[in-house]
């Protein structure tokens, strides 16, 4: 492995999911505010080391792997911590439509590339959107700067979880075909 820049701000953005979580719990009034921005700064790496692995021709397996599994867990990480905040069904039901999502589309797209056919299942523009509304969404509800705010992030991780189910009604659909395809014998 090389020490990239993208590598190394990958390899910031796992450093940081203790970090957000330990400032999380943190007694204080600022404490919100706190983990909000370490989360915020957790999804500038994850749109930069992607820019700029692509901008200064410094792509790598290693960041091709690494990469979406430091963003999957920071969410999955920020799911959970809602969910425990908020203590609803509301937002639980949400954060684990998104999570078993990520589970679903990473498994399909492990097995799509066993099969050869990985660019079948490549990100999309509804992904990515989903990613963004779901990044503000958990920035929001992480920071709970008062009782407006809190239902603005409500009203993005409901816009998220439909995102997410649209993306992933696209993904299993591109994949219909080998997924229902008879084996052979």
């Amino acid at each position: 492995m090389r020490f990239t820049i993208p590598n190394i701000l990958t390899l910031l953005r796992l450093v940081l999911i203790p970090v957000f979580v330990v400032v999380f719990y943190l007694p204080y009034s600022w404490a919100p505010f706190a983990a909000a921005m370490v989360f915020w700064f957790a999804a500038v790496t994850d749109y930069l080391d992607g820019m700029l692995a692509r901008k200064l021709g410094q792509t790598s397996r290693f960041g091709a792997f690494l990469d979406p599994v430091a963003d999957k867990v920071m969410v999955a990480t920020a799911l959970i911590l809602i969910t425990e905040h908020y203590e609803t069904i509301w937002v639980t039901i949400p954060a684990l439509t998104m999570i078993a999502r990520e589970i679903i589309i990473s498994a399909l797209r492990e097995w799509m590339a066993e099969i050869g056919k990985r660019a079948n299942v490549a990100v999309s523009w509804i992904g990515k959107v989903k990613t963004v509304t779901q990044m503000f969404a958990l920035w929001v509800l992480i920071w709970r700067f008062d009782d407006w705010m809190i239902w603005v992030g409500y009203v993005a991780l409901y816009i998220a979880t439909i995102l997410t189910y649209w993306s992933m009604v696209q993904y299993l659909s591109a994949a219909k075909g080998d997924l229902l395809a008879k084996e052979h014998q």
